[in-house]
């Protein structure tokens, strides 16, 4: 038997016994026990080969940047934090001067 949860909107499976009530929520892959319980993931479980061939996988398909990019990109990163530096000091300055003007006409 299944009804619409008025709390949580997701629905409700309800059991032939009392305290079997389970939980499926919009998360997939995820059963939640309503019963003070925490959530379980509903998937399948691999073993360790199973998982570094799945990682090596992945790992196989990332496209490494050349030395030449990661070169640029490093110099890059060293101008616009230069550029960064310089803008904030400049805002510094004009707001410590602003409010050593504003402050010296009341001393």
């Amino acid at each position: 038997m299944r009804d619409r949860s008025k709390s949580s909107g997701a629905w409700v499976a309800r059991g032939p016994h009392f305290n079997q009530h389970l939980e499926f929520s919009a998360m997939p892959g995820y059963v939640r026990h309503t019963r003070n319980q925490k959530r379980i993931p509903d998937m399948a479980i691999s073993n360790p080969i199973q998982f570094i061939q799945q990682v090596r996988a992945e790992v196989s398909k990332v496209v490494w940047p050349t030395r030449r990019e990661v070169f640029l990109t490093t110099i890059m990163v060293f101008i616009m934090a230069a550029l960064t530096a310089v803008f904030f000091a400049i805002v510094d300055i004009l707001i410590r001067s602003g409010l050593q003007g504003i402050l010296g006409m009341f001393g």
